[in-house]
């Protein structure tokens, strides 16, 4: 499925622009969202895990439970372009606001802020908006956010000077050499959360409204077969094969620590390594981890979780 919802209610009234701001491209990576999500005001009952693997069930049984989203950096190349584009074609600009909204989506003017927007997918929407420290920046920017129109929520990210701080500041924490400000990523931040319907929702901040992707069962959350089928793995089904050694997905889970039971995963691939990564079919490839975001920061796929 791939439609948006919609909704009859107006925008709020409009709000003055200010120029848009230009972040610093975010790396995906638990210790980077982490940091972010703490100084924005997530639980810290919450938290940003890797995800190692999404066939192999010994390494998928490390991921701690109940996953509430996940958070995925996707290559920017043709086939993902193309199919994003004809699915796109077919649907009208969102029009929904207020708490009726089955997800709380925020489109993306801003500048590389694709980083930041992913985050709040993930901790805005679910279980996790729930939970977020009272009085805090986040929870004062949604409960302000949730009225609004696409059009005037984007102004007021924009407009969100703590937010993007908090942003510029968490740049500087990730492996990879950061880019500037006037170079390109070749990669996109993209959510996958479970929506207040028991849907699975897609949430990118350059498209034209949140994706509704399909029912998840009352059990079910992101980190569920059925998520994964109807979410991450229809990503990497659009991806070409050729292209595997060359462009990564980087996908982190954010998660309550209370069901993490003190779980660390070692010997994770560091810049300049090889990492194994075992397909569905059980072969195996070996992918290079590079030091910078141009090529393979994420080798390997992460994801958020509760």
């Amino acid at each position: 499925m791939g439609d948006t919802v919609q909704d009859s209610s107006d925008a709020a009234a409009s709000l003055p622009l200010r120029p848009l701001k230009v972040f610093t491209m975010l790396e995906n990576n638990p210790e980077v969202m982490n940091y972010l999500a703490r100084r924005l005001g997530v639980s810290e009952e919450l938290a940003f895990y890797d995800v190692y693997s999404l066939y192999d069930a010994e390494m998928m049984a490390l991921v701690p439970r109940p996953v509430f989203a996940l958070l995925v950096t996707i290559p920017m190349n043709a086939a993902w372009r193309q199919d994003r584009d004809a699915e796109d074609a077919a649907l009208e600009w969102y029009s929904g606001s207020g708490p009726s909204e089955p997800v709380l989506w925020f489109q993306q003017t801003v500048i590389h802020g694709c980083g930041l927007i992913g985050l709040l997918h993930c901790v805005a929407n679910g279980i996790p908006a729930k939970m977020m420290v009272p009085g805090s920046e986040l929870a004062n920017f949604v409960e302000k956010a949730i009225p609004l129109g696409m059009d005037d929520r984007a102004k007021f990210l924009n407009d969100a000077d703590a937010l993007h701080e908090a942003s510029e500041a968490a740049s500087a924490l990730g492996d990879s050499r950061v880019l500037g400000t006037e170079e390109d990523s070749i990669h996109h931040f993209v959510a996958l959360v479970k929506g207040r319907d028991g849907n699975l929702w897609e949430l990118e901040g350059s498209r034209k409204g949140p994706l509704n992707r399909g029912p998840l069962g009352e059990d079910d959350d992101a980190f569920s077969e059925r998520a994964l089928e109807l979410g991450i793995k229809r990503l990497i089904e659009i991806q070409p094969q050729r292209a595997w050694p060359h462009t990564g997905l980087g996908l982190i889970t954010f998660l309550g620590l209370d069901a993490a039971g003190g779980v660390e995963i070692e010997d994770r691939a560091k810049p300049g390594e090889f990492l194994p990564v075992i397909c569905e079919d059980s072969t195996e490839v070996a992918v290079y981890i590079s030091s910078t975001m141009e090529s393979l920061i994420n080798g390997f796929l992460r994801a958020v979780l509760h």
